[in-house]
């Protein structure tokens, strides 16, 4: 990549207390529309991996990586609970399905890290599973990465403090509420099961071909550009030229051309009767 155009470049800028985060979030977005030009022109094939601690603001950063991007190219896998059937495929199967297309980036929401953190935590699967998927999973990666997809693995921490101060903001606010799980509050309460677990599993599945990036996230929003900025510094996208359409001329209205009459159902315009103090 351009040293012109390094999404990383600045990041030194960002401990200065006069980093603007607005501005650099617009920046790294722009980049990060060049990067989806460049993989739908180029093909590549992309997998993003977030996990992290409850609360530690997975969905924050992802939610601004797709703002201003295409959902055609931008794929976010959220799975729920498996299924009956599912239950009875093998562990990866359902994730396989999901893997990107020529021209695709496919953000995991959580995914088959699942195994070692709350399935074995909670007794979703038994401790001989679990330790088996640790075995497992980095040959599991090394494949994903030998067929020519790039794989990217974000580890997201939050201090006890910081965890506890906004699941209090959640319970507190309506607009939140939904977003604390009854899994969220287990975690809370076995914050020390969880850390042995997560532990273990950073240090069995840090490879070189698939490592994990570990993102500090008790400030939320130094978390979500620094690590917009990786991801965008781990992938040798180039900028691709806009093609500039010609518009042309517009159809002129037909001379015989009758405006329809038929009553349509028109919504209602409130800042109208805002305005008016109705």
């Amino acid at each position: 990549m351009n040293q012109s155009h390094d999404p990383g470049h600045e990041i030194g800028k960002k401990e200065k207390k006069s980093w603007n985060y607005d501005k650099e979030l617009k920046r790294l977005q722009v980049e990060l529309a060049h990067l989806q030009a460049w993989v739908k022109d180029s093909g590549m094939r992309v997998v993003i991996i977030f996990e992290g601690r409850d609360a530690a603001g997975k969905g924050g950063i992802i939610k601004r990586i797709l703002e201003k991007v295409s959902p055609r190219v931008f794929r976010v896998v959220a799975l729920p609970a498996p299924t009956e059937r599912e239950k009875s495929q093998i562990y990866m199967q359902r994730y396989i399905a999901h893997l990107p297309a020529a021209g695709e980036i496919v953000i995991f929401d959580r995914s088959w890290y699942n195994r070692p953190g709350v399935d074995r935590i909670m007794g979703f699967c038994s401790e001989k599973k679990a330790r088996r998927f640790l075995e497992l999973a980095p040959r599991f990666e090394a494949a994903i990465v030998e067929s020519g997809v790039l794989l990217l693995k974000y580890f997201l921490i939050v201090s006890e403090e910081e965890q506890e101060r906004r699941f209090k903001k959640r319970i507190e606010d309506p607009l939140r509420q939904w977003k604390l799980s009854p899994m969220d509050v287990e975690s809370y309460r076995r914050w020390w099961d969880y850390t042995q677990a997560y532990d273990e599993m950073l240090r069995m599945t840090d490879t070189e071909h698939a490592p994990w990036w570990v993102v500090p996230s008790d400030d939320k929003k130094r978390a979500r550009v620094n690590c917009i900025a990786h991801i965008l510094s781990s992938i040798p996208y180039e900028r691709i030229a806009f093609k500039v359409p010609d518009l042309g001329k517009r159809q002129k209205r037909p001379n015989d051309y009758i405006e329809d009459q038929s009553p349509r159902h028109i919504v209602p315009d409130i800042s109208r009767s805002a305005r008016h103090g109705d």
